[in-house]
């Protein structure tokens, strides 16, 4: 994937918007892309471009090519993990987006008011900026580094093999 779109590991942010709350409301929309296409003078902003939100756009007026993003047809699980693993900063409306981007040690901007994810936020993988064109750059901008995801936040990562432990003991016992 990192090859077809001639991209570098860590060398771009990865974007995705496809809620109603961004893609219904027209002044959501066209801030979310101006502010995007601002990062895209500084950064390439790749976006797998949801049906919903292309033609939201049409709509609206916008071409997001247009404004320097580059944008691909909606993306297959396995390109889509690759483009999020390798992606310097990941921003989405997408809560589970948001949760692959801390799974990946991807910094998020969350393109939302609100997220289901709040211990993201509080433990500062994820930021929340809504749709406030400036609030998007300077939040994709100043993220900090690939790698900067809080270790343990979702337990150790081991947790079929304790479940294993426990089943063992307790077959060993009756």
């Amino acid at each position: 994937m990192l090859e077809r779109l001639d991209l570098e590991a860590g060398g771009y942010v990865l974007a995705t918007v496809h809620r109603a709350e961004n893609t219904d409301r027209t002044d959501r929309l066209v801030s979310i892309m101006e502010g995007l296409g601002q990062v895209a003078a500084t950064l390439s902003v790749v976006v797998p471009l949801h049906p919903r939100t292309r033609v939201a756009c049409e709509q609206a007026g916008v071409d997001p090519s247009a404004l320097g993003l580059t944008v691909v047809e909606p993306l297959g699980y396995l390109d889509m993990v690759e483009l999020e693993r390798n992606a310097r900063v990941i921003a989405t409306d997408s809560g589970g987006v948001q949760k692959e981007a801390y799974f990946h040690g991807v910094p998020c901007v969350t393109l939302r008011d609100e997220t289901e994810w709040v211990e993201l936020v509080e433990a500062g993988v994820n930021v929340l900026v809504g749709a406030v064109a400036d609030d998007i750059v300077t939040a994709v901008l100043d993220r900090p580094p690939v790698g900067s995801r809080v270790v343990g936040l979702y337990g150790r990562g081991d947790a079929a093999e304790r479940i294993v432990a426990i089943l063992r003991r307790t077959t060993a016992t009756t």
